[in-house]
């Protein structure tokens, strides 16, 4: 495995000294070498702080996270940014625009992480290397030196991922790299972050609300409800066969094939609070439309949802007798 994170938990003390967020709640998942791991669900539900967590640009409150076999979780997130696992975990940002310097050129942003935290040897051959992967971006020579405000979106995502993959990550994290862009330009980025993928051997973490780019990025998914999985699998086991009521939620939203309409299921009343949540009460009680009394006094936890070991709900729908879910 290239990524290994077990129980990880991370709290938010609220002001004032009054209970705590539960951003993330015990997460466990694995990402192996070369594979593609999704991250879904609706704003809140905890996506972005695991990302921050995976990264080491945060501290868990609890949990271990193991990159490389190395337990990086224990190497504060200060002291995480000066060590040589850095440079194999890098991230691609959801805004292009925001998370380039504007007074760098687009060279000056490749080159900077290379400057950083890159070996000898790659230092002496920066220039090489900036047009190396700016190339393997499909980003042409001649932008290299103008600044962000002079490219366009499009332009500016592949200086972002030309950035990230300069030091040959084995990891890299995308937060919703798409969702700033044209719809045009999209599927440009995606093709490219796809063949990327093939070409180097890295490992993704993939956030984002389109289910629809999930499915095509992605071996597995990861679906978060109020800072707990609950469901992982394959990714087409998952959108063929959803097990949580959550998860049938979500995909009832995503427009049919040819463009049809859904049966959309809606969801009432209001989610749980986070802050401080009972740890014997299911977290989608209450707006869960199959939901029964067990759902009340019993937190779910993950458990096989199918005669594959690998697809796996936190729901007690799985072994509920037939007959004895409420609307």
């Amino acid at each position: 495995m290239i990524l290994d994170v077990r129980a990880l938990t991370r709290r938010f003390p609220v002001r004032g000294g009054h209970g705590a967020v539960h951003a993330v709640d015990d997460v466990t998942f694995a990402i192996g070498h070369g594979e593609s791991v999704g991250l879904v669900g609706e704003s809140g539900c905890g996506k972005s702080t695991v990302v921050r967590l995976v990264t080491r640009l945060d501290d868990p409150t609890d949990g271990r996270i193991f990159f490389e076999g190395h337990d990086v979780g224990a190497i504060p997130a200060k002291r995480f940014a000066r060590t040589a696992a850095r440079g194999r975990i890098q991230m691609v940002f959801q805004d292009p625009a925001d998370s380039l310097n504007p007074r760098f050129t687009a060279f000056d942003t490749i080159a900077d992480p290379m400057r950083r935290l890159g070996e000898s040897a790659m230092r002496a051959r920066l220039r090489d290397r900036v047009h190396e992967v700016a190339d393997l971006c499909g980003l042409p020579a001649e932008l290299l030196g103008r600044y962000p405000h002079q490219l366009s979106g499009g332009q500016q995502q592949r200086v972002g991922i030309a950035r990230a993959i300069a030091l040959e990550p084995r990891l890299l994290v995308l937060d919703e790299p798409t969702s700033a862009l044209d719809v045009s330009v999209q599927a440009v980025i995606l093709h490219l972050l796809a063949d990327l993928r093939q070409r180097l051997g890295m490992s993704y973490l993939f956030v984002s609300h389109d289910l629809n780019v999930v499915r095509m990025l992605t071996d597995r998914v990861l679906v978060m409800y109020l800072g707990r999985i609950v469901e992982q699998g394959p990714a087409d086991v998952v959108f063929e066969q959803p097990a949580h009521p959550y998860t049938r939620a979500l995909l009832s939203a995503v427009p049919a094939d040819g463009g049809g309409p859904r049966s959309r299921i809606c969801l009432t009343g209001e989610p749980r609070s986070p802050i401080d949540p009972s740890p014997t009460v299911c977290r989608f009680h209450g707006r869960c439309p199959e939901g029964f009394e067990r759902c009340e006094r019993e937190m779910p936890v993950l458990r096989a949802a199918g005669a594959g070991r690998d697809h796996e709900a936190a729901c007690h729908l799985l072994d509920a007798p037939v007959g004895s879910a409420v609307s």
